[in-house]
């Protein structure tokens, strides 16, 4: 796919902080007109996804380089698969190939913990939702990724989505008042959704009109209690320091999705290495 003008300063960015005046070790080693190819490889099972990323930073780097992508978007690979490769002047090669895989491995990483995730909640019923806890600048392709790994978005940001959390409801006065002044404020096409931190909320949330009420940091338990009281009258949604152990036990209580925020801050990178062919 083509960059997006904020992926492509998003690159201008992490490369400008790399390159900084210069590769000196290329530049010095390297004939200027030499050309190369190199392989992007798997050292892990992993979900692949992001490479036309990867295309985009060598691109970036110097326009002559070309890449060929040799996996799909979202597919499983085995350790030792070839994920892409690229050609071009060898010093731009080597000048972005950190850069490329900094963005990569990340994606996958994100990608791969997704998958993890979703095949645990593979029959259930229960969709597995993102959150806005990202990595600033990369929220659109940590999202990307996550889609990529079998899991669905929640709101993009502030903009698409009424989310009324404790301190929406302190400043408005009550669950009734933030989400009658919402509704009256947002188009009706636009879900509202009620943090509730327990059983009194989740009521409150339910007789306001709420679309979604999240049930927030509860055992699983009063989880079911919850899902129960609200009798299909809304949409559930688990969040809070959700771990894929406890995953099977949250769905069991019957809610509609679960939201992880681990997807995307706290998955591992993936490992994954460029090597240029002899």
């Amino acid at each position: 796919m083509p960059p997006s003008p904020h992926t492509l300063a998003l690159i201008d960015l992490a490369l400008a902080e790399d390159l900084g005046t210069g590769d000196l070790t290329s530049e010095a080693i390297l004939p200027a007109g030499r050309r190369g190819r190199a392989r992007m490889r798997a050292r892990e099972p992993l979900v692949a996804t992001g490479l036309w990323l990867a295309e985009a930073v060598f691109r970036r780097v110097d326009e002559r380089c070309r890449a060929r992508l040799r996996v799909a978007e979202g597919a499983e690979v085995e350790s030792g698969a070839t994920l892409l490769e690229v050609r071009g002047p060898l010093r731009a090669l080597l000048s972005g190939e950190r850069t490329a895989l900094n963005f990569v491995r990340h994606l996958c990483g994100v990608a791969t913990l997704t998958r993890r995730y979703a095949r645990a909640l593979r029959g259930t019923g229960c969709a597995l939702l993102d959150t806005r806890k990202t990595t600033p600048g990369m929220r659109a392709l940590e999202k990307a990724a996550v889609r990529a790994g079998g899991g669905r978005n929640h709101r993009m940001g502030l903009f698409d989505g009424v989310m009324i959390k404790d301190n929406h409801i302190a400043a408005a006065g009550s669950i009734a008042r933030a989400v009658a002044a919402a509704r009256r404020r947002v188009p009706p096409t636009v879900r509202i959704e009620v943090e509730c931190e327990g059983l009194a909320q989740v009521a409150q949330a339910v007789r306001a009109g709420a679309d979604i009420v999240m049930l927030d940091n509860m055992p699983p338990a009063r989880m079911a209690e919850a899902v129960r009281r609200v009798a299909g009258r809304a949409r559930t949604e688990a969040s809070g320091r959700i771990t894929l152990a406890r995953l099977a036990a949250i769905a069991a209580t019957g809610v509609d999705y679960i939201s992880v925020g681990a997807l995307t801050h706290s998955a591992p990178a993936a490992d994954i290495a460029l090597d240029l062919d002899a």
